[in-house]
């Protein structure tokens, strides 16, 4: 059985998940204490980050884009970055966008600041991060609907990493109670297709203790 190491509410692990799911592989899930540095984990990555993906051969894949690419070039079927270069070079612009600059933008003032440093007890959210986090949202939930007016998905007609990324990122956030929705509906509607997908509904059902998410949050209808 190949095994995914991850952490709660992780938006890059949670991509990993989705594309997996989307791919039909059956996989064990192990929490990984990553400030732990347990050495039996170490020595599958000296980087000690998660996901970090163990094939049943033993084969270690290390690092969510790695293993995007990775299952992508190994089970081609459905493909999630689409045929055409052009439509592949989109996928991996939207890959980029939402992992890289609504992960800064975004995940890292509102997640990092309310969600890891409260686990971690790294102090109290530095609320001024957590305001630019909730202002920089309102960008991202735009460019969103921009993009949902005029595509079926948000790289194009096809579902695809780009959903998938986008998707994993505000999971985490919502999971927290923190995206307007209310006065985003396109980005909404694009939201409630990915909450309906077989392959998203077991992050649904992720419970922290002690950290309770609204009760929209696994509301397929919200």
């Amino acid at each position: 059985m190949r095994t995914l190491y991850h952490l709660w509410l992780s938006p890059i692990c949670r991509a990993v998940r989705i594309a997996m799911a989307e791919k039909g592989l059956e996989f064990e899930l192990v929490l990984e204490k990553t400030w732990e540095r347990r050495a039996e984990f170490l020595s599958l990555d000296p980087a000690g980050e998660v996901p970090l993906l163990v094939e049943a051969d033993g084969a270690v894949i290390a690092g969510s884009g790695a293993i995007l690419e990775y299952l992508e070039d190994v089970y081609k079927t459905p493909s999630l970055i689409g045929a055409a270069p052009l439509e592949r070079a989109e996928v991996r612009r939207l890959v980029s966008w939402f992992g890289d600059k609504f992960g800064r933008e975004v995940s890292d003032f509102i997640h990092g600041e309310k969600f890891v440093k409260r686990f971690l007890s790294n102090g109290e959210p530095d609320s001024q991060a957590v305001r630019a986090g909730l202002a920089n949202i309102r960008t991202h939930l735009d460019y969103i609907a921009y993009l949902t007016e005029r595509r079926n998905w948000l790289a194009g007609e096809e579902f695809s990493l780009a959903d998938i990324m986008a998707g994993a990122h505000l999971s985490a956030i919502d999971y927290m109670g923190d995206v307007p929705w209310s006065k985003y509906q396109a980005a909404k509607d694009w939201y409630a297709r990915i909450k309906s997908r077989p392959s998203f509904r077991p992050l649904l059902e992720d419970y922290i203790p002690g950290f309770a998410p609204p009760k929209h949050y696994a509301d397929l209808d919200f």
